[in-house]
């Protein structure tokens, strides 16, 4: 499960900003994830719980914004959004020349602190 050492990564990159910051733990945690990633928000979260126990993140939520696949055909133009993980043909004209420029996201947003 690749889920948990992509949450171990969020870990420390979060606990980095907690040190020196003069705060001690962690109430949420907010990610963007795109779902071309493949990344399984379920698994993820299972992760999160499995992993803060003993941490500063122990009481924290995890809060997970999914980006749907978007792009353009380069065939007809057309802009495309889908909650589909795997884009392999233009909704609108069924061409396969596309320019995939959303739902690849993998990024910590935001954390609150107290």
């Amino acid at each position: 499960m690749h889920e948990a050492s992509i949450m171990q990564s969020v870990f420390e990159i979060a606990l980095g900003k907690l040190e020196g910051s003069g705060y001690e733990r962690v109430d949420s945690i907010s990610l963007r994830i795109g779902r071309a990633t493949g990344v399984v928000s379920d698994a993820l979260k299972f992760a999160f719980e499995a992993l803060k126990p003993g941490t500063p993140f122990y009481g924290a939520a995890l809060v997970i914004d999914e980006v749907p696949v978007g792009g353009v055909c380069l065939s007809c133009g057309e802009d495309f959004s889908t909650d589909e993980r795997f884009v392999f043909q233009c909704p609108a004209c069924a061409g396969s020349r596309l320019d995939i420029t959303r739902g690849r996201e993998l990024d910590l947003t935001g954390m609150e602190v107290s």
